[in-house]
């Protein structure tokens, strides 16, 4: 079954590895390779240290190529927002990744598979494992496919709360603020629910793993209905 996983997570990323075994160890969290007390495979976090590095240059390459009249403050600011950790785990999140990640039974009961730290750093460790496996080419096609494109509805979801924050001062039609309204779940694997008002009127609806996260759904939510309205 693993292996089948492997193949399938492939076929999604569009890159069959040579050494498949780099894969295997780009998604394996420490608490497996403890549990499983293999020393076969090592965990992805000397993976994910080279994929930081990897993932830094090439974004750095983009921003440097497409804002040429943007100084290197604003551009610094950019790439942050890029490669934050909320935003390459929801990069991640749109094939699935979460899904392969080998995690110990420990830290799958504690909803490690949802954390956004997690996912976030086996992106990087994958990153990490193309470079390796394939060269820094095939690394940046990777980046440039599933972090770098549909750059514009992502900076969107990325700023959504500095974004809808700023609008609404400029707007003055009263003051933005957040309630939560749900939260559910054990104190390890909780579930919040949050709406956002300007005023009092209710302009966006949000559910995250955390308060912070949740937030920022709202507020994506909020950004997307006043660009339909």
């Amino acid at each position: 079954m693993v292996g089948e996983g492997f193949r399938e997570l492939e076929e999604k990323i569009a890159y069959q590895f040579r050494d498949g075994k780099l894969l295997r160890q780009a998604l394996t969290h420490s608490s497996y390779a403890n549990e499983m007390k293999i020393n076969k495979y090592e965990d992805y976090e000397r993976l994910e240290f080279l994929g930081d590095a990897v993932l830094e240059l090439v974004s750095s390459d983009f921003l440097f190529r497409r804002e040429k009249e943007t100084p290197e403050g604003q551009l610094t600011k950019q790439r942050a927002s890029m490669v934050c950790e909320p935003a390459l785990a929801f990069c991640a999140r749109t094939f699935s990744l979460e899904n392969y990640i080998l995690l110990g039974k420990g830290e799958e009961t504690t909803g490690g598979r949802r954390r956004d730290s997690i996912v976030s750093d086996v992106l990087e460790a994958l990153i990490g494992a193309i470079y390796l496996d394939g060269g820094l080419e095939a690394a940046s096609v990777f980046i440039h496919r599933f972090i770098l494109s549909d750059l514009e509805h992502k900076q969107l979801f990325y700023d959504a709360k500095t974004i809808l924050q700023e609008l609404v001062q400029q707007e003055d039609h009263g003051v933005l603020h957040y309630e939560l309204v749900k939260e559910e779940g054990p104190q390890h694997d909780k579930t919040f629910e949050v709406e956002a008002y300007v005023g009092e009127k209710k302009v966006g609806w949000g559910s995250g793993h955390s308060k912070k996260a949740a937030e920022q759904q709202a507020a994506y939510q909020a950004l997307l209905a006043r660009q339909s309205e």
